[in-house]
C-alpha cells in the first residue's frame, strides 16, 4: 500500500511540493521518526479528541504528549476524551488506525497545532498507512491546514500511564 490517494490529491491540487517516503511498519509517530532517521520534533502526529461530543484534531510533534486536562480547560469543555477506534475509522476512512495524516480532513472540524511543532524546513506527516509518510515544508503545511496554534503538549517521557490515566 502507498500513501493514501486523497493525501496526494490534496497536496497536488494545492500545488504543494512533497516527497513520499516509505519505511518498514511503524505503529507510533516516534517509530516513524526512527525509521526515517529524523527527530521526533519533525514528525507530526495526530490525536483526535471529542470535547463535549464535538471532534477536534490535535497535531503535535511525535516527541511530545497532549496535556488533555489543559486542552479541556482551553476549550472550556465539560467532557473531553480520545476518539475511539470506531470513531477514527468513521472519521478517517481509507487510513489505517494510528496512521492519521496531519491534514484538515473533516469540514468544519477545528485543527489545533501545538506551538512546539513550528519548524524551519520540512516536517513529516503520516501517509495514511503504517509504511508511508510525506515530507513537506512546514510553512506549506501550515498554509494548507491553517490550524489554530496553542501550547497543548509536554515532553513525552516515555513512561507508561498508570491504570485509568488518560493517554495521548
Amino acid at each position: 500500500m502507498s500513501t493514501a490517494t486523497w493525501i496526494r490529491d490534496e497536496l497536488d491540487r494545492r500545488g504543494i511540493s512533497y516527497e513520499e517516503t516509505h519505511h518498514p511498519d511503524a505503529f507510533t509517530a516516534q517509530e516513524v521518526a526512527h525509521q526515517e532517521h529524523v527527530s521526533g520534533h519533525r514528525v507530526a502526529k495526530v490525536v483526535c479528541i471529542l470535547a463535549d461530543g464535538w471532534p477536534f484534531e490535535l497535531v503535535l510533534p511525535a516527541s511530545r504528549r497532549v496535556m488533555l486536562g489543559w486542552v479541556r480547560d482551553l476549550l472550556g469543555a465539560r467532557e473531553l476524551r480520545l476518539a475511539s477506534e470506531e470513531e477514527l475509522a468513521e472519521y478517517f476512512p481509507g487510513c489505517e488506525l494510528g496512521a492519521l495524516p496531519a491534514l484538515r480532513y473533516w469540514e468544519g472540524v477545528e485543527v489545533i497545532a501545538d506551538g512546539h511543532l513550528n519548524q524551519d524546513g520540512e516536517i513529516l506527516i503520516l501517509g495514511g498507512t503504517h509504511r508511508d509518510s510525506v515530507r513537506v515544508n512546514f510553512d506549506d503545511w501550515f498554509d494548507l491546514v491553517n490550524p489554530r496554534v496553542e501550547l497543548i503538549s509536554e515532553p513525552d517521557s516515555g513512561r507508561q500511564p498508570t491504570p485509568g490515566e488518560p493517554t495521548s
